[in-house]
């Protein structure tokens, strides 16, 4: 009896025993493979990186939508606030935001404007320490100086005036107002080459501001022989000579 060879079976539609492996080892994966790849071993870390910045995202803008509600609640107090016990309340619920700044400041006007200096001067001091350096800080800084004069204090207050003169990260005109302010006291107090000294510095701080123009007219009040004293700084270094023998 003759046998039938037996041909060899195909491989079924499913076996998948004869495919290639796909991993590192891999000598020409292509894109897609190296995709596959990648989120295989990483997508745990992707994902929770994409949560922590959309966590983020949305914990800033939560916040920004706070702040501009929050400022808006806080401006209209401001706004309603009229009365000088309205502005203390005011100052005490925002004594850390610039509006409290802004109200403490109208405080001390009033004050200085009662003629209640040492008040005067006790706020403004509060107002620039919440003010800062903006330029409302510096008008109370200057306040405060002035204030302290009036109040009495006036080696207090000058020596505020000085420092406030000659400080260059405060706005010219405040400068300006602080040394006119000074050229004043040295001419009510007979001293006129002092005076004048303070004038031509109030002068050259603001050539072309207002109180550039008060201190001219305040020049014309004092006597024509009188000149300005000799700076501390030409006297103690002069400039030295040399003699060729």
């Amino acid at each position: 009896m003759s046998t039938t060879p037996h041909s060899a079976p195909s491989p079924s539609a499913g076996d998948d025993r004869n495919l290639v492996s796909v991993d590192e080892n891999y000598l020409a994966p292509t894109f897609e493979d190296r995709l596959r790849l990648f989120w295989a071993k990483n997508s745990r870390a992707v994902l929770a990186a994409c949560g922590l910045v959309l966590g983020v995202i949305l914990v800033k803008g939560g916040y920004e939508i706070y702040v501009s509600q929050r400022n808006k609640a806080v401006a209209a107090d401001y706004a309603a606030a009229t009365t000088d016990a309205q502005l203390k309340s005011f100052v005490a619920a925002h004594g850390d935001h610039v509006l409290g700044g802004l109200a403490q400041l109208r405080l001390a006007d009033q004050a200085y404007s009662a003629g209640n200096y040492a008040e005067a001067c006790t706020a403004y001091d509060k107002a620039s320490g919440i003010l800062k350096k903006t330029n409302f800080g510096q008008r109370a800084r200057l306040g405060a100086a002035v204030s302290a004069v009036q109040a009495g204090a006036a080696a207090e207050g000058e020596a505020a005036l000085k420092q406030i003169s000659a400080d260059l990260a405060v706005d010219k005109l405040v400068r300006a107002e602080a040394a006119y302010h000074l050229a004043s006291l040295a001419a009510a107090a007979g001293n006129a080459t002092e005076a004048i000294r303070l004038i031509e510095q109030t002068t050259v701080i603001d050539p072309d501001g207002q109180w550039a123009d008060r201190a001219s007219m305040l020049r014309t009040t004092l006597p024509a022989s009188a000149q300005p004293a000799v700076s501390v700084e030409k006297a103690a270094d002069p400039v030295p000579s040399v003699s060729l023998k």
